[in-house]
């Protein structure tokens, strides 16, 4: 199967290649593991991890919600005007992902955190929105995150149970397994993982992004040892 060129990267002191693995568009009609066992299960050697991106998943569960079907309520209406302007994407900074954020979580979570984050930066601390209304709000893109027709106009909610997904793909290849949100301005943070492996491993190697974040389509990676 088609892939692009693989990287390297040292991670202490040891040398680890990264090899995207190209795939079609994926649909709530795929299943995560049918895609690694199309398009990857030949190139896997023994020892490799599998990496897999938060967003692909999440859209083969079914969590791309098309724009024109939600429906913005008053909390997104109000709240989303007070999401700071960040580097990395528009977050919930719209009033169509502060909604499925509402839809998710709930409204009157919401609502608490956004209080306590108004409070923090008032002595001048960051993130609390986030802390306190967890982390599949966190993880929702905006519509035009993904530069991919038609997520282009999905709103992309957080995938679920990434660390059940990881260990189901460990126990049926026996390869571990992480689910990665990666940013390319160095944001990287393992969301779910096979029992026992690094999270800390996993977001050093994969820090730089391998694996792009346009239209590659290459939602999985395999991390190998070079001897």
């Amino acid at each position: 199967m088609p892939m692009k060129q693989n990287s390297t990267i040292d991670v202490a002191g040891i040398s680890f290649s990264r090899i995207p693995v190209k795939t079609k568009i994926l649909s709530p009609r795929d299943d995560i593991l049918d895609i690694i066992n199309l398009y990857a299960k030949d190139l896997l050697k023994e020892g490799d991890i599998i990496s897999i991106s938060e967003s692909p998943l999440a859209i083969t569960q079914g969590r791309a919600v098309p724009v024109k079907d939600i429906k913005v309520g008053i909390i997104a209406r109000i709240l989303w005007r007070f999401v700071a302007n960040v580097k990395y994407g528009i977050g919930l900074r719209s009033p169509t992902s502060m909604q499925c954020a509402v839809d998710e979580v709930g409204g009157l979570r919401i609502l608490f955190a956004a209080l306590i984050g108004a409070l923090g930066k008032l002595v001048g601390r960051k993130g609390d929105f986030y802390r306190v209304a967890g982390k599949q709000a966190a993880l929702i893109d905006a519509a035009t995150t993904s530069p991919i027709p038609p997520y282009d106009k999905c709103v992309i909610k957080g995938p679920k149970d990434p660390g059940k997904v990881a260990q189901r793909i460990k126990d049926s290849l026996g390869f571990d397994t992480a689910v990665m949100d990666i940013n390319d301005i160095g944001g990287c943070w393992m969301i779910g993982g096979s029992k026992g492996l690094s999270k800390s491993f996993m977001e050093e190697v994969m820090k730089d992004n391998p694996q792009g974040q346009g239209d590659e389509l290459t939602p999985i990676c395999l991390i190998r040892k070079v001897k």
